[in-house]
């Protein structure tokens, strides 16, 4: 549909977890809002085919759905932050809530429902979950309710070009704030599945002291069952196979409990099957908020750890993603972003920032133009047992409504202008071993400032000819031993109806900063943003501060973690990788660090 210059370079994304869920949802919602409304948008800017697939519904209505596999549990809730939010009756719907499991895009909506047994019939009838205000307004303009009042299809449809008809043209000012109504991550998905997409896991939920998925054990066990390996084997199969090109695997893996197991077997498996394919992991865990340390703590730092070791090991390039100070048992501050004003205690709110970030931090493989694929980009970063990455994103990136590219990287001459997203600390110089920035959002206008002829320029930023010159100089002054890899596109990222509106008032429609805030307050449209995935010297102190956590830790302590499936003598094996792991980033600088620790 959108190929540009030969075969579309498909990826195959898979959620695993109920925070990868919120997460991925808001990446949908992101892919949804950026779809071009005609094939004019061919050959410039991001190729959607990259991530989605073209379908046809057995009424003839032809789709265009996410390539996805998620995996999440079947009962319970999906913790929306440090206040979970129990849904009465809805134990046996779990996370999808109104979306059922098989989809609504693929359904016979005149299937035959009688019932051929001839005795007597009790019919119990159940009230279907109620719908927040956004997918109400949602089901209605895409024509989803019959006028019963069934749900009916909700679909991309395809324009006569083959273009997909993006939702944010009818529902991106509807500017109801939902954090009073979400409830699950399914609550403000604006895009629908196809059926193969949704694996729910029965045995295990989020609710009561008991059946949790708790310990990475439990997950590992997970995919030794037959049903659950079986099952999984044949959506990839179902997906891979209608690829004409298939370049790799992107994973949303949550980190903390038990899905960080289900996320070591998955990359095993895929490592063994599909070698030559990329596999990036994006690790993720919510904002830990708990003050005082608890069993859970011990649980989800050893979760971490598994997880860090095993995924970072069958994956071409790993990454973790939070917006937590530290992963450690005490957690620091959470990240503080200039000018968005999230709350960290909702999941809907963190999801959405990483999501952002994530939509940017993977333009380099998803461009229709670029020759580089996702083994290629690992393959840059992996050197010397290096498959740990960070991210860094400015979100928005800052930058006034009438200044340039060059005089916006001005200000930031002393410090660069993104935070890290990786729970790494920050780096006490700007070394790094490798970096991937992205600048989205920037206007050509903008991109560079045409000094007068004869004039001086202000700064060698500003004698560059084109944005992309600016944003080269920029990085070689802040990184002047360091290879980098830069990225300059005019799309900006579209934050639309139900991403949540925590921005600040100082910024316009577009996302750039005013001088006074506007008298009359109107939602964001899109915002620039600014990424950075670098292979950094921070995490050798991040890594061995988790080992050392660790290593205080008397395991034996620990014997339901271990009772779950994980062996002692494999945990300790484990740890040991991670600290021959984390000696692939020593340089003399942090080792200095380390040492001022130990002695402190």
């Amino acid at each position: 549909m959108f190929e540009a210059g030969g075969l579309p370079r498909a990826a195959l994304t898979l959620q695993l977890g109920g925070y990868a869920g919120c997460v991925g949802a808001h990446w949908w919602n992101l892919q949804d809002a950026a779809l071009p409304c005609s094939s004019e948008a061919q050959g410039q800017g991001l190729c959607p085919d990259v991530l989605h697939r073209a379908g046809r519904s057995p009424s003839g209505q032809e789709t265009y759905t996410p390539r996805l596999i998620l995996m999440d549990l079947k009962g319970g809730r999906e913790p929306t932050g440090s206040r979970t939010v129990a849904v009465p009756g809805q134990d046996a719907l779990g996370n999808l809530n109104t979306l059922p499991q098989e989809g609504c895009l693929y359904g016979d909506p005149k299937r035959d429902t009688s019932v051929a047994w001839q005795g007597n019939l009790i019919t119990h009838q159940e009230d279907p979950p109620t719908r927040n205000l956004f997918l109400q307004d949602l089901s209605k303009l895409q024509g989803c309710l019959s006028s019963e009042g069934d749900l009916g299809p909700r679909a991309h449809a395809l324009s006569k070009d083959g273009s997909p008809l993006p939702t944010q043209l009818h529902v991106s000012q509807k500017g109801r704030p939902l954090e009073g109504s979400v409830q699950v991550w399914s609550d403000y998905l604006r895009v629908r599945l196809h059926p193969r997409s949704t694996c729910m896991i029965r045995q295990y939920n989020y609710d009561g002291e008991s059946c949790q998925l708790e310990a990475f054990g439990q997950g590992e066990s997970l995919l030794h069952d037959p049903t659950y390996q079986e099952e999984l084997e044949d959506r990839l199969h179902f997906y891979v196979e209608e690829c004409d090109y298939l370049q790799g695997f992107q994973i949303l893996c949550d980190l903390d409990n038990g899905f960080s197991g289900v996320g070591a077997k998955v990359t095993e498996l895929l490592h063994d099957e599909y070698s030559g394919r990329g596999i990036l992991t994006w690790g993720l865990t919510p904002v830990i908020q708990n003050t005082e340390v608890s069993g859970k703590d011990f649980y989800r730092l050893m979760n971490t750890v598994l997880g860090i070791v095993h995924l970072s090991s069958h994956s071409s390039l790993f990454c973790p993603l939070s917006l937590s100070g530290s992963l450690g048992l005490r957690p620091e501050a959470p990240v503080t972003l200039p000018y968005a004003h999230y709350e960290a205690s909702l999941n809907y709110h963190s999801s959405a920032i990483l999501a952002t970030a994530l939509d940017t931090l993977s333009v380099p493989y998803r461009l229709q133009s670029s020759p580089i694929s996702m083994a290629q980009l690992a393959d840059a970063f992996n050197v010397s047992g290096r498959k740990v990455v960070t991210a860094g994103a400015a979100l928005p990136f800052p930058m006034a409504h009438d200044q340039s590219l060059p005089d916006a990287l001005c200000n930031y001459q002393l410090a660069v202008p993104w935070a890290l997203l990786s729970s790494c600390g920050e780096p006490k110089d700007s070394c790094c071993f490798g970096q991937a920035v992205v600048l989205r959002g920037i206007g050509k206008e903008k991109q560079s400032c045409n000094c007068p002829p004869g004039s001086q320029p202000k700064s060698a930023l500003h004698a560059c000819g084109t944005g992309e010159e600016v944003l080269e100089c920029y990085l070689h002054a802040q990184f002047p031993e360091t290879f980098s890899t830069s990225y300059l596109l005019q799309e900006p990222c579209k934050v639309s109806t139900p991403y949540p509106q925590f921005f600040s008032a100082l910024l316009n429609t577009q996302g750039f900063l005013l001088d006074n805030p506007p008298r009359c307050s109107t939602a964001l449209e899109s915002i620039p943003v600014l990424t950075a995935v670098q292979s950094s010297p921070v995490l050798y102190s991040a890594l061995c501060r988790l080992y050392k956590e660790l290593q205080r830790v008397n395991l034996r302590r620990c014997a339901s973690y271990f009772s779950a499936g994980v062996e002692l003598s494999d945990f300790q094996e484990a740890l040991h990788e991670l600290r021959t792991l984390a000696q692939c980033y020593e340089t003399s600088s942090v080792l200095g660090e380390s040492e001022d620790e130990d002695s402190d």
